[in-house]
């Protein structure tokens, strides 16, 4: 029985440990929107505010290439939709370019935004680091393009690799 109490506590400590970690990249995603991220001095981009920008553009770009409708509604936080229509035609020429089709039609929603990032909330309401979602018209298709989704997406499919690499050398 001790010996079951001790690895069910282990156990618990491990899963401890994986929140947390995911807790801190959740963390870490709001600073991208911001520009105060150590990626970008790795990656040597200067100014935030187009890296960002070039950022939403790749997303709307990848959203409508999985979309493929000819028109779609785009969410996105209000202290981004300036971003957002900075990069919207070229994002809808670059996908038509891609995709060999007319450009699409976007209609930015500014009547219903996705929640503001996490610096605005009570750390277990809704909100959003970033990025956006767009539908089809009637809404039966959407794609979650933000960036806490894509970190929940890739976090839920390397978490096996994640587990083995902390926790390979502790025995079972």
């Amino acid at each position: 029985m001790q010996l079951n109490a001790s690895r069910i506590k282990v156990l618990q400590a491990q899963d401890d440990l994986v929140n947390e970690m995911r807790e801190e990249a959740v963390k870490s995603l709001q600073n991208v929107s911001k520009g105060h991220h150590h990626l970008l001095e790795f990656l040597h981009i200067g100014h935030h505010k187009n890296f960002y920008q070039h950022l939403i553009k790749e997303l709307i770009v990848q959203s409508l290439l999985r979309l493929k409708e000819p028109a779609v509604l785009l969410r996105c936080r209000k202290e981004d939709k300036d971003h957002v229509e900075e990069v919207l035609e070229s994002a809808k020429n670059e996908y038509a370019g891609k995709a060999n089709v007319a450009p699409p039609e976007i209609f930015v929603d500014e009547n219903v935004y996705l929640p503001p990032g996490p610096e605005h909330h009570h750390s277990h309401g809704l909100f959003c680091s970033g990025g956006v979602v767009l539908a089809s018209k009637d809404g039966k298709i959407v794609c979650e393009n933000t960036l806490d989704a894509r970190l929940e997406v890739v976090f839920r499919k390397k978490l096996p690799e994640i587990r083995k690499l902390l926790f390979s050398q502790v025995a079972a």
